[in-house]
């Protein structure tokens, strides 16, 4: 509870978004999904964008922390506690993001009585779940200073973070119904994306953490991650030509409807800024090693990465939606009272937009302000005074 005490005007302020945030969630499952913006035409909101954005973020800890042990990179273990702090509050914050899009919460425990063995939804209950109690044995063992047991669970770490990345992107890139999901590089695209947000986020936090004098991170340690950060945007960036091209290329109906959506269409500002703003600006920033010695000019790079990452999972998801798979008169009924706003007509009328409601907003705002006070907490008690190290 130290950082809670030392910064007593954020921690209120924390707390009192996710006090709001928790009755906006009540709201929403006293009147039902209705509160939110999605309905049958876009049934997967800001929920789970954010789910799919913050399982990424918990990515460059993890990856980070195991592979100092792993690989033996002995320079990665002076940040391997903070990083595991930031990568266990950010899959918590993806597993609340699930419930919160269920709805209907009160029914969850049926995923154990009722399992459906053939849905990538159940194996991704699964691999969050190890991924969580991977993470939470970790920071035990470092708070025990176990360097044995360390060293084992980095060996179940290292995979468990690809694979959570991997079945996430399976989830969309198995829905053959979409279009722009499924592709047999998305698992790739979605692992790239997750190391440079989660590794851009990681920077970002020990560059707090050092300007507050609560852990203090050598110049050189975080010159040597913002250059494995470039070199995980050029993966990441591949990655997304290399589908580009393949969709373009081919010419179908499907993929060129895709292709002008993004280029052009509703979700363009979204692609273009992730473009531009998310990979090449930060790229360029990083490339050169006089810029990866200005903490300033790297965390505006770190910046920009996850700003864009988001940006990635925004048109990742919506895009699929802006074209019906099914066509016909009158169009699709939306099934939300949302339609009565927008027509003027009745609850189950043509809608087929989609736009987050404040309720919506509220509840997002309110899960990231508990992440922020759950890493206080959670750094309060883990990182001691006598663990912070002078500058090199």
């Amino acid at each position: 509870m130290q950082l809670i005490k030392r910064y007593k005007a954020i921690s209120a302020l924390l707390a009192a978004l996710v006090v709001v945030g928790v009755g906006c969630w009540v709201y929403q499952l006293m009147v039902g999904l209705t509160a939110t913006g999605m309905n049958n035409g876009t049934s997967w909101g800001l929920y789970i964008t954010n789910f799919m954005f913050f399982v990424g973020l918990s990515a460059g800890g993890l990856i980070v922390a195991s592979s100092a042990s792993v690989f033996h990179i002995a320079k990665f273990k002076q940040v391997a506690l903070p990083a595991i702090i930031l990568s266990t509050v950010c899959i918590c914050a993806a597993g609340m993001f699930v419930l919160i899009d269920l709805g209907g919460v009160q029914r969850v425990w049926r995923l154990a009585t009722g399992p459906n063995p053939t849905s990538p939804l159940l194996w991704d209950v699964c691999v969050i779940t190890c991924y969580l109690v991977i993470n939470i044995c970790y920071l035990v063992f470092m708070a025990k200073n176990n360097q044995r047991a360390i060293s084992i669970t980095s060996r179940f770490a290292l995979p468990c973070a690809i694979l959570v990345h991997s079945v996430t992107a399976w989830i969309f890139g198995l829905e053959i119904a979409k279009e722009g999901w499924h592709s047999a590089i998305l698992a790739p695209i979605f692992v790239a994306s997750a190391m440079d947000s989660g590794l851009a986020l990681l920077l970002l936090v020990l560059s707090a953490l050092k300007k507050a004098r609560i852990f203090d991170t050598s110049r050189d340690l975080m010159a040597s991650l913002a250059g494995l950060l470039a070199t995980c945007i050029a993966v990441d960036a591949f990655f997304i030509f290399c589908e580009l091209l393949t969709m373009a290329y081919n010419g179908t109906h499907g993929a060129t409807v895709i292709l002008n959506e993004l280029f052009f269409g509703a979700t363009a500002p979204f692609f273009w800024f992730e473009v531009i703003g998310g990979l090449l600006v930060p790229f360029c920033i990083l490339v050169f090693a006089k810029n990866r010695q200005k903490p300033a000019v790297v965390n505006v790079a770190c910046a920009l990465v996850v700003a864009g990452v988001f940006c990635k999972r925004v048109w990742l998801l919506f895009t699929a939606f802006i074209t019906p798979n099914v066509m016909g008169a009158p169009g699709l009924i939306s099934g939300s009272s949302e339609a009565i706003r927008e027509t003027g007509t009745a609850s189950f009328a043509v809608l087929s937009s989609y736009a987050p409601t404040p309720i919506e907003v509220l509840v997002v705002v309110g899960v990231i302000a508990l992440v922020a006070l759950g890493f206080l907490v959670l750094a309060g008690f883990l990182i001691k005074p006598e663990k912070a190290r002078n500058d090199q």
